[in-house]
């Protein structure tokens, strides 16, 4: 048994949590808009065909906010053909994920779901196709109050109120080669109409914040070149960068997996470094916070790399132009076009969400907005008929219940291991991780519940952890306990049929005495730990 150690003081304070950390993230692909989210013909539909058992599972998990409408689909979508009485939207082929839009979900749907589940709206603006006009004048159906065309045409539309959607989204993913319209090689042009588009939103609603696209992958040539170009003509008008990371590990290779965290940790750090350096230099006293609206990390078969490209990354990369590839109809009551993807135990992914959710929190002075791609399935699991719990539902619940107030910083002290490089493909390519800890922390201070959590993921495959937590400076906390989520079956999961295969449990063998708390903590699994004032105790 390997030992370890997390330190934990009130004095060392990282930031203020923002709520909208916890959030997920919504595009129509596959059944997470046709089939989860809408589908007139399930039982539990209601007058807007929206699911009922899915959008009572987001609104008891906590849900705190949710982008949307996209993704890559965003860059083709005009919002305009999408409101109005359904018979007269207008349907379209989605470029990005070879599929009919039929606008049966169109813009009023997407933002009255969020209302009904209870998530604040983040939403995503078209400026790939899209127009800095058609921007403003979502804007201006959005969030104005009436007496224009665009806001009584909301109203006639069916919603009195305005929305009052406070965070946009400056198109999505904007420097990708995938991407529809992409400004990949005029990253300058960009970052104008960046700074345009932002303005004349503003100018619309002064309440609302922005967000600017960054460079979407790490792994890209041009990053953070690209990065810097477009922040230097925007940084005076956007509130936020938006950071997209999916870390990629090859399938059973759980130390490669829960390494992730180092290169989420670099990616993050080289972006506070460019936002930073871009304050000094363009003399603006605004410091920039950072949206990490897209990320996962996920088990990934190898495919096909190609040598000496020196990370270029060119568009026939990801589209092969194939004229045998097929548009399709997802019908939300028919499940069979669905994309499959292969399925193994819940724990690894579990506790790669968990990692990067501990990084963000580690970063909660600058990180201001998260969205996890697969938070929606995992606050909330859904096939055609049935809503249940995942496994991972539990600690994010967990983040989302108790992660609030101050940030901060933990100290670890554990073994380390090495990742060497790998290869999943000619984009997700590792040069390997040095010094990756086994145990992974973060705690917050809720000062106005006088309530401290800390947070501990044991990445460990082979050994558990005879394990001390230092709380020493809460002299006279009480400690309300310790609850553990772990499986010892690799290939376990939790169904509709058997929802509480991995479910958390408490620990009533860890103990604490004189502000030392002594545990054992499992191999891969997931801890923890509560205290409280004793005034919070009566």
């Amino acid at each position: 048994m390997k030992t370890s150690k997390v330190t934990v003081h009130p004095s060392f304070r990282i930031g203020a949590i923002s709520p909208r950390l916890f959030g997920a993230f919504l595009e129509p692909i596959g059944s997470m808009v046709n089939g989860s989210m809408y589908n007139p013909k399930h039982p539990t539909a209601d007058d807007l065909g929206l699911r009922q058992d899915f959008m009572d599972g987001l609104r008891s998990a906590g849900l705190p906010s949710v982008r949307l409408p996209g993704g890559n689909f965003v860059s083709g979508w005009n919002w305009k053909d999408s409101i109005g009485p359904r018979e007269q939207r207008k349907a379209h082929l989605d470029l990005a994920w070879h599929q009919f839009i039929p606008n049966d979900v169109g813009h009023d749907e997407y933002l009255q779901w969020a209302e009904r589940v209870g998530a604040e709206a983040l939403y995503t603006v078209n400026l790939g196709t899209g127009t800095l006009n058609d921007a403003a004048d979502i804007v201006e159906y959005s969030n104005f109050e009436s007496g224009t065309y665009w806001s009584d045409l909301r109203r006639k539309n069916g919603h009195s109120a305005p929305y009052g959607v406070k965070i946009w989204y400056l198109g999505n993913e904007m420097d990708g080669p995938w991407q529809i319209a992409s400004w990949e090689k005029n990253p300058t042009g960009y970052g104008v109409l960046a700074h345009e588009t932002s303005k004349a939103m503003k100018f619309i609603d002064p309440t609302i914040e922005t967000a600017a696209c960054v460079s979407s992958s790490p792994f890209l040539s041009h990053y953070p070149e690209w990065d810097l170009k477009v922040l230097e003509e925007c940084y005076e008008t956007v509130d936020y960068i938006s950071m997209h990371h999916y870390h990629s590990a090859p399938v059973g290779d759980i130390g490669a997996l829960l390494a992730g965290y180092k290169a989420f940790e670099q990616y993050i750090q080289t972006e506070i470094g460019l936002c930073d350096y871009l304050k000094t230099k363009l003399r603006i006293s605004k410091t920039m916070m950072l949206s990490l609206d897209e990320y996962g990390a996920m088990y990934r078969p190898a495919g096909k790399a190609h040598y000496g490209m020196n990370g270029r990354t060119p568009a026939t990369s990801f589209y092969s132009f194939d004229p045998n590839q097929k548009y399709v109809h997802h019908d939300p009551d028919d499940w069979s076009t669905r994309m499959r993807r292969p399925t193994y135990g819940e724990m690894p992914g579990t506790l790669g969400t968990c990692s990067v959710l501990l990084t963000m929190l580690r970063h909660a002075d600058r990180i201001k907005i998260g969205c996890a791609t697969g938070g929606l399935g995992n606050l909330c699991m859904t096939d055609r008929e049935h809503v249940w719990r995942g496994a991972c539902y539990y600690p994010f619940t967990q983040m989302i219940r108790w992660a609030k107030g101050t940030s901060l910083e933990c100290v670890v002290e554990c073994d380390e291991y090495q990742v060497d490089g790998y290869v999943i493909d000619d984009m997700n390519q590792y040069a390997g991780f040095d010094h990756v800890q086994y145990i992974q922390s973060g705690a917050a201070l809720n000062e106005e519940e006088n309530e401290l959590t800390v947070f501990v993921l044991n990445a460990d495959w082979t050994d558990a952890h005879a394990f001390t937590l230092d709380a020493r400076g809460f002299e006279g906390w009480t400690f309300l306990g310790h609850s553990c989520l772990k499986s010892d079956d690799p290939d376990a999961r939790n169904t509709y049929e058997h929802p509480d295969v991995i479910v958390p449990e408490d620990v009533p063998s860890t103990s604490v005495k004189d502000g030392l708390c002594t545990a054992v903590l499992p191999p891969l699994s997931w801890n923890v730990f509560r205290f409280a004032k004793p005034e919070k105790v009566k």
